[in-house]
């Protein structure tokens, strides 16, 4: 229901978008910047409530210490690699991000053989790729802007020529690999059709969007909103956190964040234009992934019941 109601919300925008008024790009990043804080951020707020309860789950020791030690070193260590590796850590964070982002919309299916997991990234590339490599003259402008020149990584350059070549890879790699996990799963077949039917749906509003819309659109209604759907579901088993007590926690967090990510943007000078203040906060979506995407993989493990 809530899925269908995400759905319902992306073709409206869509509608918008495209019949009645389009979103300037002021009102664009308005909506980017507003969904970030009060729907990204809050949805890996909550990071510390789930590995609490995944250690109680899998009956194990939990230290705060220990998890901020490591929380911290992966995020530090995610953002020197990105400040010197560039291109390998943007590599990587859309890679993290594609598992990520099937993991999550996938979780009700059972993605732990090999043919599972390479449907679940396979997804998220999909995703990714209608959402980027079908604005690439937007994208193009971000990655100027950001300071990333096309002729030093050929890469990028290589990508902005065959983005199209790389957008059919991807939808063949998907196709190939649901039809292999359903001929695998036959009992299945009502929960393909709703699936595939959703997939469809979802695909068309996000190809038929500008790239910070799409992007919005996407991890915020969509990704943010069913993230944080599963987690007040599993921090709610066995009754031992009430729903008050959770929404106050991500809140309490969520407010740690954003005075982190002000402080830091006001002391790098982040906040001197609209573009540099995207590209700050996809910067810190990329380095946050890092450390977020161990804590939900091993919590739909858990919902999965895999030890």
């Amino acid at each position: 229901m809530l899925r269908l109601l995400l759905l319902v919300v992306g073709i409206l925008l869509l509608i918008t978008q495209n019949f009645i008024q389009p979103f300037s790009a002021n009102w664009q990043f308005i909506l980017f910047l507003a969904g970030v804080f009060f729907l990204g951020i809050p949805h890996g707020a909550a990071d510390l409530l789930v590995a609490i309860q995944s250690a109680e789950t899998g009956k194990k020791s939990f230290s705060k210490f220990k998890f901020f030690a490591t929380y911290l070193s992966r995020l530090i260590i995610f953002g020197l690699l990105l400040y010197f590796f560039p291109v390998f850590g943007v590599l990587l964070f859309l890679l993290f991000s594609a598992y990520h982002f099937g993991e999550t919309d996938l979780h009700i299916f059972n993605t732990n053989s090999v043919t599972g997991k390479i449907l679940v990234c396979s997804y998220g590339l999909v995703i990714l790729s209608v959402i980027l490599l079908n604005n690439m003259e937007e994208l193009q402008l971000l990655i100027k802007s950001a300071g990333l020149n096309e002729k030093k990584y050929p890469l990028i350059d290589w990508s902005a020529e065959n983005h199209n070549l790389i957008l059919s890879a991807s939808l063949l790699v998907f196709f190939v690999s649901i039809f292999l996990y359903f001929l695998k799963n036959k009992n299945s077949t009502e929960t393909s059709d709703r699936f595939l039917l959703q997939f469809a749906f979802l695909v068309f509003i996000l190809f038929n969007m500008p790239l910070l819309l799409g992007f919005t659109f996407y991890f915020v209604i969509w990704h943010s909103v069913l993230s944080l759907q599963n987690i007040i579901l599993y921090l709610q088993i066995g009754i031992k956190h009430s729903l008050t007590q959770i929404v106050k926690q991500i809140i309490f967090y969520s407010a740690l964040a954003i005075s982190g990510i002000i402080i830091i943007g006001g002391v790098g000078f982040m906040f001197i234009s609209n573009q540099a203040i995207m590209i700050y906060v996809f910067l810190g979506l990329a380095v946050l992934t890092a450390p977020h995407m161990p804590v939900m993989h091993d919590m739909y493990n858990k919902m999965r019941g895999v030890k």
